[in-house]
């Protein structure tokens, strides 16, 4: 059977199509699960997005959201929906990013630490292996979501796996106790206690000397004069000043340890349980330009000097 279908004027029509600002509206409601971050996410107000979500409810003829309380839930058919033209709003996304994005800009995102003790110190390394590149750098403590705010890679600490990112591990976290050079004037024994009575210890997280010397099968001992600093990067700044001992964490102190500003008097070779990992959105192809940033990276990591493994 063939369906003809005739127009008034005889001219060529279009697929009719749900208005695009209540779809808009429906679709930042839906992934964040609130109306009042949808509304934050795009500059309007929480009622503004109820009004273009019924407007989108009255066009289907269906309802897309349930009540559960103060809970916004979808229905089955806003699910159905949902999963069908979010892969559409990714793919405009990303037609969008690939026409008004430099070619050769890439957005990396990792800590404030990792950049300054372990990325821009090589960034002369990266410019001279990839010198068309223009790297624009997010170092933030937050957790970022990298397909709303156009990341293309990042370099995250913890352990994966993480909801919304591909992830593949770059290497492993090593934690343990550094000191400027000639601050222990007693030699580091097996007898930690013993080792660590007479000095001071630089505090950034409350359990990690605890940990340390938990993993060597000992206690830590009690009434230890402590110095509280509130960054990593901090506590080798003063522990390089004589002030205590810290823990240093690789490869956040290796520059410290590479040009002698601090020695590790107890060895190097206790790993934390945590890592870094290279990730990117989920279900996205990377550019060209962050291919070769991605392949320069991990590079970078597998000649980590020392057996950061």
């Amino acid at each position: 059977m063939i369906e003809i279908q005739a127009t008034g004027d005889g001219g060529p029509t279009l697929p009719a199509l749900p208005p695009l600002h209540a779809l808009r509206a429906f679709h930042a409601a839906a992934r964040f699960g609130r109306f009042k971050d949808a509304a934050e996410a795009l500059g309007l107000s929480e009622s503004a997005i109820s009004h273009q979500i019924k407007k989108l409810e009255a066009y289907l003829g269906t309802r897309l959201f349930e009540r559960d309380g103060r809970t916004l839930v979808l229905s089955a058919h806003g699910r159905h929906y949902y999963e069908r033209i979010d892969p559409a709003f990714s793919q405009i996304r990303q037609a969008t990013e690939a026409m008004t994005r430099p070619s050769g800009q890439v957005a990396l995102t990792l800590t404030k630490s990792l950049a300054s003790l372990w990325l821009i110190p090589r960034l002369g390394q990266l410019e001279r292996a990839v010198p068309e590149i223009t790297l624009q750098l997010v170092a933030t403590s937050r957790l970022v979501d990298l397909a709303r705010e156009q990341i293309d890679l990042g370099i995250r600490y913890g352990c994966a796996p993480w909801p919304g990112v591909e992830a593949e591990h770059l290497f492993h976290e090593e934690a343990f106790p550094v000191c400027r050079p000639g601050y222990m004037t007693t030699s580091a024994s097996a007898d930690i206690a013993a080792s660590l009575a007479s000095y001071r210890l630089i505090v950034y997280m409350a359990d990690e000397w605890h940990e340390w010397v938990s993993a060597r099968g000992q206690t830590l001992p009690d009434g230890m004069p402590t110095l509280k600093i509130d960054s990593h990067q901090d506590g080798m700044e003063a522990a390089a000043e004589g002030l205590g001992l810290a823990i240093g964490c690789r490869p956040l102190v290796d520059r410290y340890l590479e040009d002698g500003r601090l020695v590790a008097p107890f060895g190097a070779c206790h790993r934390s349980g945590y890592a870094y990992s290279l990730i990117r959105p989920a279900g996205r192809e990377l550019t060209l330009a962050a291919k070769k940033v991605a392949r320069w990276i991990r590079e970078t990591a597998r000649h980590q000097t020392g057996p950061l493994g």
